[in-house]
């Protein structure tokens, strides 16, 4: 069964064996302080919305951020999706993350969660997320990209980590990256070395939309639903 598949490979995720920048952190949240919560929620939710062996079209972000696939280790999921429409409630910590909002809206456009995850499977590029501080000494989030010794670091891990993912049960005729800029630019060149997929369709990332393109929400969650839908979602 997929699911079973899925989540013992994403149980073992690690990047303890790669030599990351000074002053960078791995943002783990199956082994961070809410672990034993965030593993009942992975649990549960592969569990009920893979359980089955149909071949799912992949959606790839960048890597988690501390407000979504970070705290909840669900991509674009934060706790008030995982209880309002994954039906999963997150005991002992709350968060909310704009790009979780709007990813969720295309969710529901395109008939809510069991419709969306039959076909599809959101994951990262990179399945780990990193942190550093900020200039106020506070953590914040940090792209693979937004770093070239850390990009550098993590490719290997990245081609691995994406080849394995393929075999669990993903179409390689095309693959939706999140993210029309530098991750765009990143997996096109993975992928022209490594031939992962066929096609490469590329959307405009979340974050971008809800702190830029507000105002126009509504037309880009229609160009997600055209998108997916001309990937045969």
């Amino acid at each position: 069964m997929l699911g079973n598949r899925l989540l013992q490979f994403v149980q073992s995720i690690s990047l303890a064996d790669i030599e990351l920048p000074v002053g960078v952190e791995v943002l783990d949240p199956l082994h961070g302080e809410n672990s034993s919560e965030v593993e009942r929620i992975v649990s549960e939710f592969h569990m009920k919305y893979f359980n089955d062996d149909r071949l799912r079209t992949l959606l790839l972000g960048i890597n988690p951020g501390r407000l979504g696939a970070g705290s909840t280790g669900l991509c674009f999921t934060d706790t008030k999706r995982c209880a309002s429409d994954l039906g999963l409630q997150v005991n002992g910590f709350r968060t909310h993350e704009p790009s979780s909002d709007f990813f969720y809206r295309v969710v529901r456009a395109m008939g809510g969660a069991a419709e969306f995850y039959k076909d599809a499977y959101v994951q990262a590029i990179c399945p780990l997320g990193f942190t550093k501080k900020g200039p106020k000494g506070s953590s914040i989030n940090l792209n693979y990209y937004d770093d070239r010794a850390l990009q550098a670091a993590i490719t290997p891990f990245v081609t691995a980590w994406l080849k394995d993912l393929i075999a669990t049960g993903m179409r390689t005729d095309v693959v939706i990256c999140i993210g029309t800029g530098k991750n765009h630019d990143f997996l096109t060149a993975l992928n022209e070395e490594h031939r992962l997929f066929e096609r490469i369709i590329p959307l405009e990332h979340p974050r971008f939309i809800m702190q830029y393109r507000a105002k126009q929400m509504g037309a880009y969650v229609q160009k997600y639903l055209d998108t997916l839908r001309q990937a045969n979602l």
